[in-house]
């Protein structure tokens, strides 16, 4: 059967070890996860162990099941980062990626407009790393606050 959103080769080896961890993580049995995710239990069971291409929507839905952020993970697993996938895909950070791979490309279209075609791709590394800066200024601000406000007068 053809699956024109599955994933193939490299990228499908590595979502089909993301979706095992998550499958194990997930604690609860399997047929459960298959049932919740729409497919037969041996289905899934392939699908993990890679012998199987998976298309995005059924990943999706198989993480969905497993409690985990299915974007997110789906994301981090194409792009190589399949261990964070698993380490943060039941987490907060887990989370936070969801919304921020969603709301990404709306702000930076909103904000850019027609200078969105004035980007480069060697920009990407360092505009990466300014938004993790600042996201550490952030965080250190609002425990500095929090610290502040919990000081006796």
């Amino acid at each position: 059967m053809y699956h024109p959103t599955a994933a193939v080769g490299p990228a499908n080896e590595s979502l089909a070890r993301v979706l095992a961890h998550a499958i194990d993580a997930a604690g609860k049995p399997r047929h459960r996860i298959a049932n919740e995710s729409g497919m037969h239990r041996e289905t899934l069971l392939r699908v993990a162990r890679g012998e199987r291409p998976i298309g995005l929507d059924e990943a999706s839905r198989v993480l969905a099941a497993c409690g985990a952020q299915p974007r997110a993970a789906i994301i981090l697993a194409i792009a190589g980062q399949e261990d964070l996938a698993c380490e943060w895909m039941h987490g907060e950070m887990g989370e936070f990626l969801e919304e921020f791979f969603t709301s990404l490309p709306v702000h930076l279209q909103r904000t850019l407009g027609r200078r969105i075609e004035d980007l480069r791709p060697r920009w990407a590394n360092g505009t990466s790393q300014l938004v993790a800066r600042m996201l550490a200024k952030h965080i250190d601000d609002f425990v500095g606050r929090d610290i502040a406000l919990s000081l006796p007068r």
